[in-house]
């Protein structure tokens, strides 16, 4: 599984990235809004520190506009994936853009048959939004399993880009369905590293330690 990280904090991502276990980014306006910087500045400057993938996302809502701001954001950096939202006039746009080697990311996606529809558009990523359908009383993990079960029906190429994943828990159980990518907030990312025995062993061993320190020649 390939993890991403869900945010346009450039100290988080080079926090992550320092580890060499990043593989790419994910942003959306809410997580660029809470930045200092021009929007585009912003991107490239991820693109610098992250090698893979860092998908920047579109406002626009008709085919034409999509197009214009995905051309714009694509001639960035070539890591740059488009995010395009699950609209009809946005699986339009997968198709032009895929069709012209421009790669995409789909968002907002809440059931396997969207799912359906951004690959078969053509998308490289398409992004289930799992804690968002936990909020309304679904399982968005079994929307994760069925897109699962219907990618490998058809042999499809498009990648399942888990997100809105709100705790270590959530990135396990995405990874044992077999999505491709885990996109998480670095509180999440850092929350993996973490487990009370691994702790109490390590004081352990360092309490051990300090009793036999003076005999090693």
């Amino acid at each position: 599984m390939k993890f991403f990280l869900d945010t346009a904090n450039l100290d988080e991502i080079k926090q992550a990235a320092s580890m060499g276990i990043l593989d790419g980014v994910t942003t959306n306006p809410t997580l660029v809004s809470r930045e200092q910087g021009k929007f585009k500045d912003m991107l490239v400057g991820i693109c610098e520190v992250v090698n893979g993938p860092v998908s920047a996302e579109v406002v626009s809502t008709d085919f034409d506009g999509m197009m214009k701001e995905a051309h714009e954001l694509a001639a960035l950096h070539p890591n740059i994936h488009v995010k395009i939202p699950m609209l009809r006039e946005g699986m339009k746009a997968v198709k032009a853009l895929s069709s012209e080697g421009i790669r995409t990311n789909v968002t907002l996606c809440f059931s396997a048959s969207q799912a359906l529809l951004a690959a078969k558009a053509g998308a490289t990523f398409m992004s289930p939004f799992v804690g968002r359908v936990d909020d309304i009383s679904g399982v968005g993990m079994d929307i994760i399993t069925d897109i699962r079960t219907i990618y490998d029906n058809y042999g499809f190429e498009t990648e399942i880009l888990a997100a809105s994943l709100r705790h270590p828990v959530h990135v396990v159980e995405a990874a044992l369905i077999g999505a491709d990518i885990a996109t998480m907030p670095y509180k999440v990312f850092d929350q993996l590293f973490d487990h009370p025995l691994t702790d109490i062993g390590l004081q352990r061993f360092l309490d051990d330690w300090e009793k036999v320190k003076d005999r090693v020649s």
